[in-house]
């Protein structure tokens, strides 16, 4: 059985069904047209306060990895830590991951909805480092206590429907 829908706006589409079974459930859907992706513009209307929030602190959170990254590596090459291969490695790791929060925060910043699911892992990932760092004592109880507030500071603005909207994110109403 073929259908053709004809939207509102928009460009008509066919769609083949096999209709019903014999239990009642009808198949999956199969559709041959690819819809265009609403990343290359963002939606209209000013960034959400909430969302540039969680930008500038996935900014942070990527700045100081990479601050960290690159005082590990300095310390591997030209200082004198007890092991430089594990100091160069350290340091190069911070580095690569310091990569993820920042494209985040630069794609939340440019309302790309796809920035969302980066910035949702790297908080993910910090919840356990933090707890980590809180059982260490000493300095470390500090800066675990911060960044796990910031990690949930950033959670909660991400899933907030305001941040969702803005980044076109939301329950679908095809048709």
């Amino acid at each position: 059985m073929h259908i053709t829908y004809l939207p509102v706006c928009g460009t008509a589409r066919t769609v083949t069904r096999t209709g019903p079974m014999e239990d009642g459930r009808y198949a999956a859907e199969v559709s041959s047209e690819q819809r265009p992706s609403t990343d290359a513009t963002p939606p209209a209307g000013p960034r959400p306060a909430r969302l540039s929030a969680a930008a500038a602190l996935c900014a942070a959170e990527g700045a100081v990895l990479a601050g960290f990254g690159a005082y590990l590596l300095l310390m591997g090459l030209v200082g004198d830590p007890a092991s430089p291969q594990q100091a160069e490695t350290g340091g190069l790791t911070l580095l690569a991951l310091a990569a993820l929060p920042l494209v985040a925060a630069r794609g939340l910043l440019l309302r790309r909805r796809w920035s969302r699911g980066p910035a949702v892992i790297t908080q993910l990932m910090a919840v356990p480092v933090a707890w980590t760092l809180v059982g260490t004592g000493g300095a470390m109880t500090a800066a675990g206590a911060a960044l796990a507030a910031v990690a949930v500071t950033v959670l909660v603005l991400l899933v907030n429907p305001t941040a969702t909207e803005a980044l076109g994110i939301g329950p679908r109403n095809e048709v």
